[in-house]
């Protein structure tokens, strides 16, 4: 069976066949003027049967092409850092002292949590162990784990904690929170909402991937504390070893 022709090749040929007569001598200038006439309605009807869909189409385009493929905010930063129920690491502390020309240095390791708390090795100056929950701090001693005394201060515990994990919706209690960059490199900045940590801090700066890799803390006074978390490596379940240390 002979496959009929679609609108479009019919428009063609009845284009084609106009444009031969659009051509004509003068002497037939009444033919002329009908193939005339005929030729601007075939391309008015052309015109205006694909206007609606280009008008569509051009817009649609044109948003897709500039849309990111998803967003990424607060809520999905939050969603990546919490995914790991272990995070181990080393970390490089430096403290920027206004007093000093030279920035004070320290080393060690750490292993966070997403449940218990943290686990701080520090190496170098000298050896220490720290473990901070929203608690307190305990520091290791011959006798085990002991209270340091700052068992009062929960809320500056937790902000530590908030801080190295990347608890947004913790952070956005007491902190103003402007998120850049997508999962692979992003920045928070943090700006003091209270009176109080206005007076400590001018902003915080959280940097990282995956994982938390760099915070910057800018204090009022001119002193600026730089940590570096490298050699993150999410896990699935602490060592005994360390269930241990959270144990005592």
């Amino acid at each position: 069976m002979r496959a009929e022709p679609d609108a479009e090749s019919c428009c063609r040929s009845e284009l084609a066949r106009e444009c031969r007569g659009y051509g004509a001598p003068a002497t037939a200038s009444r033919k002329g003027a009908g193939a005339r006439s005929r030729l601007l309605g075939i391309l008015s009807r052309r015109k205006a049967s694909r206007s609606p869909l280009t008008k569509l189409l051009a817009p649609l385009i044109l948003l897709l092409a500039t849309q990111p493929a998803w967003a990424f905010g607060l809520p999905e930063l939050t969603r990546q850092l919490s995914a790991p129920a272990v995070v181990r690491g080393e970390f490089v502390q430096e403290k920027h002292l206004r007093a000093l020309p030279n920035p004070l240095v320290s080393r060690g390791s750490f292993v966070l949590t997403r449940d218990r708390g943290l686990l701080w090795f520090l190496d170098k100056p000298f050896a220490q162990r720290y473990r901070i929950t929203a608690a307190g701090i305990a520091q290791y001693t011959p006798a085990g784990w002991q209270p340091t005394g700052q068992q009062d201060a929960g809320r500056q515990n937790r902000l530590f904690l908030a801080v190295l994990s990347g608890d947004t919706e913790a952070l956005a209690e007491d902190f103003e929170l402007a998120l850049s960059g997508d999962a692979a490199d992003w920045q928070l900045q943090m700006t003091p909402r209270s009176r109080l940590l206005a007076e400590i801090f001018e902003g915080i700066r959280i940097e990282g991937g995956a994982t938390v890799e760099r915070i910057e803390l800018n204090e009022t006074q001119g002193d600026r504390t730089l940590l570096r978390l490298e050699d993150s490596q999410p896990g699935e379940r602490l060592s005994d070893d360390e269930r241990h240390a959270f144990a005592d």
